[in-house]
């Protein structure tokens, strides 16, 4: 399975690339920050955004998308930003067909490292070393992309499966049942009982 993991942000989105291989390895494909003008106004900023991750699905053809999960946090303007880039790549891939899974911060945290607490500086580490990279992935937003990756294909990517090519289609996996549903497996139990009750 190709994963393509975004940790989304309006002045550095980084977009990380992998595949998965057997016995729980992964192989690093591409990693990539793109980049905003802070002086740009904000349609101008997500229309260029648009048009990089059009050209990674493109190009690269993954079978998930796996983003940060936003979390409210004391700057509004920033979180404002980063959920308007997590919405725009969740659209760009639903309109091609593409199953969209999300994952917390601690979740990826806890999946590379062992701890939901741990710094950048430990999951860029770490990523460094599941991949055997000979250098850590810069800056921090490119190994963060990496690790929601690999946090995905080590957490969820069996709740997600399509299948690559160019035919992917939107009404086609909404009939197939593909979709990712964006919850957690806890949301989802909750949401299972509250239908399973009516």
């Amino acid at each position: 399975m190709r994963i393509l993991g975004v940790d989304p942000g309006l002045t550095r989105c980084g977009l990380g690339v992998i595949d998965t291989l057997s016995a729980r390895r992964v192989a690093m494909v591409a990693v990539d920050v793109v980049r905003t003008p802070s002086a740009d106004s904000v349609d101008l900023r997500l229309g260029s955004l648009a048009e990089a991750f059009d050209t990674w699905l493109d190009v690269h053809r993954p079978d998930v998308v796996a983003i940060e999960r936003v979390f409210a946090r004391n700057d509004v303007s920033t979180i404002m930003g980063t959920a308007q880039v997590s919405g725009l790549t969740m659209g760009l891939a639903a309109r091609r067909g593409i199953p969209v899974a999300m994952h917390t911060p601690s979740e990826v945290k806890a999946s590379i490292t062992g701890s939901g607490r741990a710094d950048k500086k430990q999951v860029t580490n770490m990523v460094t070393r599941i991949l055997g990279l000979d250098a850590p992935p810069k800056p921090a937003d490119a190994a963060d992309a990496l690790a929601i990756a690999i946090c995905h294909s080590w957490r969820g990517a069996l709740s997600a499966q399509s299948t690559p090519g160019a035919n992917k289609d939107l009404t086609e996996r909404k009939g197939g049942g593909r979709q990712g549903s964006g919850l957690t497996k806890a949301q989802e139990q909750w949401a299972r009982a509250l239908r399973d009750a009516k």
